[in-house]
């Protein structure tokens, strides 16, 4: 947004912040973020943690009604936010309905409020943060993106960040010398850790776009900011290449995709254009997030790379998916370390953190582990069919759908079925996707025909999640209201 912060300016201006929000929260409470990528943002960010406030990261993407349910898990009373953020994003119902029962601060008018006296306070304050915190106390949170049920806060510690950032760059070739562009909103785990805390922790210029959805503008900033490192999801990085020059990526040297699986059209287009290669993470926001990378010297087809270090994993037997195939186990994949959650928040036990097990996270993934710890995804636990007693992946659904049609989103559902239990359903962007078309890609890949959707849809849009992820629960929705609106017209 035009504004341009050296280390020094960003510590002076959160030092400055920080007294003035001292008075919005108590030491150790959470208070609202709701901003968009920029470098207030992350001024707003170090300055509560300046002063033992706990950033609970607001996805204004995600609709009141979400929005409010994380509010009341995580006990935010107060949201801070920007009145040119409001105005742009065309938002002013929604704080409206907000502010209802939630005080709304206005940055902007903070901002107006700064006198000479407190930058002359925020600059004797130097460097030191006002109020000591201990490394296992609450550093942040953040909230699932609810892809597949009611959001959930995610506390993480200084701990687990720390770690996490220290396990990425055990792998990750990232200097001095690099340009972080990142436009992943700071509102999911791999926006706000991976694309802006990582650089600043380790000290690498970071350019912020207040939104990943300007697939025209990025690729001319990655240029001009002469970025070296660029963090996206599929979608958005399939969007990128459609509109980019093939100079636009000239300098990109690392190129880490996260949140949803990378097409194998998206990866032979970077390359084939740019001569970039696609490296993909694997992680959650319960492990702040990383969990797996690939990188040049840990790079297997199909897999996404190697467990990071100090992650312990144990895999669960699925009934119905056999527990070895080839060269790796495969089961439902459960995690310890460092870098796993302090717990959940919810909004039915408003405040009451609910730690993992035993200090073990169940990921809900189905996944294959080899002799070498190098992780493939098999599907979530929870995105399976149980078709005639067979466990399909709707994930799997889905790759073969963006086989077919690679140029659209196809996102599969599950349905009931009164004679086979459940049926998938696809639904697709692709206006001209016919079921007889994936029967017969099923038929020549050899796969089994179980995997076959009962039905095809053509929508206008599939729906998405603020972090760009397909939105299931909404995807399932639209699914299950068409059928119904054919039995009531029938």
């Amino acid at each position: 947004l035009g504004t341009k912060l050296s280390m020094k300016k960003l510590m002076l201006g959160a030092q400055v912040l920080g007294l003035k929000l001292q008075a919005y929260a108590s030491v150790g409470d959470a208070i609202g973020v709701m901003l968009p990528n920029s470098a207030g943002v992350a001024v707003v960010f170090t300055a509560l943690q300046g002063i033992g406030r706990v950033p609970a990261m607001i996805n204004f993407s995600s609709g009141v009604a979400s929005i409010r349910a994380t509010c009341t898990a995580a006990k935010v009373t107060t949201i801070l936010t920007s009145k040119a953020f409001i105005e742009k994003g065309r938002m002013q119902p929604l704080i409206d309905d907000l502010s209802k029962d939630i005080r709304i601060v206005y940055l902007d008018d903070i901002r107006a409020t700064i006198g000479t006296a407190d930058k002359i306070k925020g600059l004797l304050a130097g460097l030191k943060p006002r109020v000591q915190r201990k490394p296992d106390d609450p550093a942040v949170i953040l909230f699932t993106s609810g892809s597949e049920g009611t959001p959930k806060g995610v506390v993480l510690s200084h701990r687990n960040i720390l770690v996490n950032i220290a396990q990425g760059l055990s792998r990750m070739d990232m200097n001095t010398e690099d340009r972080v562009f990142n436009a992943l909103p700071v509102f999911h785990s791999f926006g706000l850790v991976v694309g802006t805390i990582l650089p600043l922790v380790e000290g690498v210029p970071l350019y912020m776009y207040p939104t990943p959805l300007h697939y025209r503008i990025i690729p001319e900033l990655v240029y001009d900011k002469e970025a070296t490192i660029l963090f996206g999801t599929d979608t958005f990085l399939n969007g990128y290449a459609r509109a980019a020059h093939p100079y636009d990526m000239r300098k990109v040297r690392i190129l880490l995709a996260g949140a949803e699986a990378v097409k194998e059209r998206t990866r032979q287009l970077y390359m084939d254009k740019f001569g970039v290669r696609i490296f993909e993470g694997y992680g959650v926001t319960e492990t702040a997030p990383g969990l797996a990378m690939g990188t040049p010297l840990a790079a297997k087809a199909g897999t996404l790379g190697r467990i990071l270090p100090l992650i312990e994993t144990r895999l669960e037997d699925v009934p119905g998916i056999p527990p070895v195939q080839g060269d790796m186990r495969v089961g439902r994949l459960h995690v310890a370390g460092p870098n796993v959650m302090l717990g959940y928040l919810r909004a039915e036990k408003p405040g009451v953190l609910e730690a993992p097990v035993g200090g073990w996270y169940d990921t809900g993934d189905i996944v294959g582990l080899d002799a070498q710890n190098y992780v493939r995804i098999m599907g979530r636990a929870k995105r399976f069919a149980k078709i005639g007693g067979e466990m399909v992946s709707l994930s799997a659904v889905e790759a073969l759908a963006a086989e077919i049609w690679p140029s659209a989103i196809s996102v599969a559902a599950s349905l009931p079925d009164p004679r086979k239990g459940e049926r998938i359903v696809l639904l697709t962007q692709d206006g001209k996707a016919a079921r007889d078309a994936f029967i017969k890609h099923v038929r020549e890949k050899g796969v089994s025909e179980l995997n076959i959707p009962a039905e095809i849809m053509i929508i206008d849009k599939v729906p998405l999640l603020g972090s760009g992820k397909p939105d299931f629960v909404a995807a399932a929705t639209l699914a299950r209201e068409r059928v119904a609106a054919r039995k009531d017209a029938a």
